[in-house]
């Protein structure tokens, strides 16, 4: 029974694919659902995209280990999703543009964009490469099927509904997969978990103190997620979804509180996990574990059918945020804007979703160090990229001297103080990336001659929502 529930939501995943195929007629349209979404479809699908596997698997993981401080991981990520929606999204959202690149040359002018879209397409690739890899984690349980069989299994099953309707079809099943997540943690898994292990009462007292993880693994957790998650190309492409800068604020502001309650709940999971299913070598096989050893068939099925719609909405936005950033900012910077019908270009962000699908399903198969592979993206993306966007976003002054050299001199200074510590998990790094590209970005910008009073202008207009739809030449 529970293969069969799962095995009916993955079917039900490809159906919603056809469904989304009908409505993804435009490039805006597949790439952005039209710029349509209200709070539920916005709030429900933000949630979603956010708490992956990690969020999920990982939280659940962390909570067996360190009790109720596993929270941080997914709680800095909820405080990312507030702090962009209450502080930027519905400006972000006015802007009617498709990547962060193509805002960063719409506030600077021409010459922002490449490094920005280098960078970020090899976030989002490694994104959804990690994504694909906690595939195996599931099926492994589910159908004692090995690693590989697992990642191609539910990575094939992202790449056909993601490339047949695009964000629409991303749309809807990441909404089905919000509720799937839901009702699987919030109404089965943690009431269940905790029952049966017996409440607070059973777990020593340290398990319910919200520090035993450490501090500084606190602070780690809100430097890179937190920061990630302000400027990420999949946030982003989800924040241009929404149909008014209103939703863009306060429905995702809604997200944000669900995914503080969703890092409790995996925390609480995972305590009571350690009653239940003692002595587990690995901490991340805790899900599945307490699962089999608390869970009757068919709820089993709808619980690893939750923790696969995480890694499924993971994945997929990730997915098509790779194949908007390599065809917005890098294909069509070096053969120019492409001419064509609409359908013209919608089969060819099909086929990018397609080829980068396959891209990320062949690297997740012979990657091993998938979360050193990660962080240091993540280190890349925070350390080269937050200073410009939000300096671009919060200081009239800044110019593309000063950008272009943030970014330059912050992704530099990031990677040569990660050779230096020998630590990729060290916080070293990005504090140097950002204070050095704080630094030049200031001063580059005080140096250089004013951003042209044109390019200023036209930031206003789309700024202020008076744009249609009209992508970054």
């Amino acid at each position: 029974m529970d293969v069969a529930v799962v095995v009916a939501y993955l079917v039900a995943m490809i159906a919603f694919g056809f469904w989304g195929k009908r409505r993804a007629r435009t490039e805006s349209d597949f790439l952005v659902a039209g710029r349509r979404l209200g709070p539920l479809l916005y709030a429900g699908t933000l949630s979603a995209l956010v708490l992956g596997g990690a969020s999920t698997i990982g939280g659940v993981g962390l909570g067996y280990e360190y009790g109720l401080s596993g929270m941080w991981l997914v709680v800095a990520i909820g405080t990312g999703v507030l702090l962009l929606s209450l502080l930027f999204a519905g400006r972000i959202q006015r802007l009617r543009v498709y990547t962060v690149s193509q805002m960063l040359q719409l506030r600077y002018g021409p010459g922002s964009s490449v490094l920005s879209g280098v960078v970020m397409f090899g976030y989002t690739l490694m994104l959804t490469v990690t994504s694909t890899i906690a595939y195996a984690t599931i099926f492994a349980a589910l159908l004692d099927l090995p690693r590989v069989p697992s990642i191609l299994v539910g990575g094939l099953v992202v790449v056909i509904y993601s490339a047949l309707g695009g964000m629409w079809s991303i749309t809807l099943t990441d909404f089905v997969q919000f509720f799937i997540q839901t009702v699987g943690i919030f109404l089965i898994l943690l009431p269940v978990v905790l029952v049966q292990a017996g409440g607070f009462a059973a777990v020593p007292p340290e398990a319910l103190s919200p520090t035993t993880i450490g501090g500084e693994t606190i602070l780690t957790y809100f430097v890179i997620y937190t920061f990630g998650l302000l400027i990420g190309q999949d946030i982003w492409q989800r924040v241009f979804t929404a149909r008014s800068p209103g939703v863009a604020r306060w429905a995702g502001a809604a997200a944000g509180v669900y995914c503080l309650l969703y890092g409790v709940a995996g925390a609480l999971v995972g305590m009571g996990a350690s009653v239940l299913v003692p002595g587990l070598e690995e901490p991340g096989d805790a899900f599945t574990a307490v699962v089999g050893a608390t869970m009757t068939p068919v709820l089993a099925g709808l619980v690893l059918a939750a923790a696969l719609a995480a890694v499924m909405s993971t994945a997929s936005g990730s997915l098509i945020a790779t194949a908007t950033v390599f065809g917005q900012d890098i294909a069509q910077r070096l053969r120019g804007r492409a001419d064509g019908s609409e359908a013209e270009h919608v089969r060819g962000h099909r086929l990018l979703v397609i080829a980068f699908g396959v891209v990320a399903i062949v690297i997740a198969c012979l990657l091993q160090d998938v979360v050193g592979a990660l962080t240091i993206a993540y280190d890349i993306l925070v350390g080269g990229l937050l200073v410009p966007i939000l300096g671009g976003l919060v200081w009239r002054r800044a110019t593309i001297v000063g950008a272009v050299a943030a970014m330059a001199v912050g992704t530099v200074g990031t990677l040569v103080t990660m050779a230096v510590v020998g630590d990729i998990d060290a916080n070293e790094p990005i504090y140097v990336g950002l204070a050095a590209g704080l630094a030049v970005f200031v001063v580059g910008s005080l140096v250089s001659r004013p951003t042209a009073p044109d390019v200023l202008a036209e930031w206003d207009r789309r700024s202020s929502g008076a744009a249609a739809e009209a992508p970054v030449a």
